[in-house]
């Protein structure tokens, strides 16, 4: 029998087979010998040791096509990043750093902001504008008006997803919706500073249906930049790449350099600034750690 690991606590593994349900396993001695630990999102073959129970033990892992860190999860097939229109404000800094953590992964990204409910049009033309040709598909969503739920649920449809943002965005709210029943901890946000009380403590894999999984992953206010050389920043922002052959120099980094056609498009408008910046800030702080 066959099914995907949905969660891992105190050496027992839940593992979710269609059409049968939920076994709680534990895993066999050959993956401790092998040094070998079973991940969430592994496809895991079981041996039923109590029907009734639904107890068994897990006694082979598929191959699998990929592993992400921090949470370390497997068989990924895209990343949903869930940020807030306001309450909180969003972190757009945070946000840049996550689509090049997950580009840098090769894993595809879907972004949605979540609570369009609160803000206005004006501000939802903005931020539309901003991640206009960053390359990836851009949602709106209010989990309090049911809104934009069943366009995100086609989104996400056949795939294993991850989901990353900060806490208070209203990713467990979402998730409980995709789901259809409510089976997440919602948070309340901290009126006084704006900020998600933790609900998520652990990577768990969420059936949506049959084939489609949500794993959710703790909130957080902060990224590091990602480990890569500063001449590589840039290959990862889509919207530089028609104006590159332009620039005077071949390798500009678009920070200094003079006749920079990037910077004359940001100047002009056709590349977002707040994008722009961004990239300035994250080529900085990986030019200071290179130094040190």
């Amino acid at each position: 029998m066959t099914g995907k690991i949905t969660k891992g606590i105190a050496g027992f593994y839940y593992v979710y087979v269609p059409e049968h349900g939920m076994y709680e396993c534990k895993a066999k001695g050959i993956f401790r010998h092998d040094q070998m630990k079973p991940l969430v999102g592994d496809v895991a073959e079981i041996e039923v040791l109590d029907e009734t129970q639904m107890t068994g033990n897990i006694v082979g892992l598929k191959a699998r096509k990929n592993t992400l860190l921090r949470p370390t999860v497997a068989n990924v097939d895209c990343a949903l990043l869930i940020f807030a229109m306001v309450r909180p404000e969003p972190n757009l800094n945070l946000l840049d750093r996550l689509m090049l953590r997950y580009k840098m992964q090769g894993l595809p990204v879907l972004i949605c902001f979540n609570k369009m409910d609160l803000a206005s049009r004006e501000e939802l033309d903005a931020m539309r504008g901003i991640y206009a040709d960053c390359g990836y598909e851009i949602l709106f969503t209010s989990a309090h008006e049911k809104t934009g739920i069943a366009e995100l649920i086609q989104k996400i449809a056949h795939k294993t997803v991850t989901v990353s943002g900060p806490s208070g965005v209203g990713k467990s709210s979402l998730i409980n919706l995709m789901q259809g029943t409510v089976r997440m901890q919602t948070g309340a946000i901290s009126e006084k500073v704006e900020r998600g009380k933790h609900t998520t403590r652990h990577a768990e894999l969420i059936p949506v249906n049959e084939d489609t999984f949500i794993i959710d992953t703790p909130g957080f206010s902060s990224l590091e930049a990602p480990e890569l050389q500063k001449e590589e920043l840039a290959g990862y922002y889509a919207e530089f790449t028609a104006y590159e052959p332009d620039c005077r120099f071949g390798g500009c980094a678009h920070i200094n350099e003079p006749d920079c056609a990037v910077k004359h498009a940001v100047e002009t408008g056709r590349i977002s600034r707040t994008r722009y910046e961004n990239y300035m800030q994250i080529y900085e702080e990986i030019k200071e750690r290179r130094r040190y």
